[in-house]
């Protein structure tokens, strides 16, 4: 296998490594809650990894052999069915980041009474 088999894989590694160290750096409790992280992840992908098994299975469209590795379930690169996982999971990490952003620079009520003209 040559490199550009790992372009899809090199993808999602991307995505990961960008959004993992948003767990740590706010403190975010994501992971700490595995069974709701599951089934958010389970709520999001799946209805699109149906929708694309349909889709190539009907011929729609098709996956590049020569940028995706060998391996394949039920007709799918492993790369796409990871897909499903590490994009609801990168979503609700930077979601999560954002939120605690937003909280962090809310001013509290009696902060802005104060500045008031």
């Amino acid at each position: 296998m040559s490199l550009l088999h790992w372009s899809y894989v090199a993808m999602l590694a991307f995505c990961l490594a960008g959004t993992l160290p948003l767990v740590p750096a706010f403190r975010l409790r994501v992971l700490r809650q595995p069974t709701r992280l599951l089934l958010t992840i389970l709520l999001a992908g799946t209805p699109f990894l149906v929708w694309d098994l349909y889709a190539t299975g009907a011929g729609h469209w098709t996956f590049d052999a020569a940028q995706t590795l060998t391996w394949r379930v039920a007709g799918l690169p492993l790369e796409e069915i990871g897909f499903f996982v590490v994009i609801p999971l990168v979503s609700v990490l930077t979601y999560e980041a954002v939120r605690a952003m937003s909280a962090r620079d809310r001013v509290p009520a009696d902060d802005r009474r104060e500045e008031a003209p």
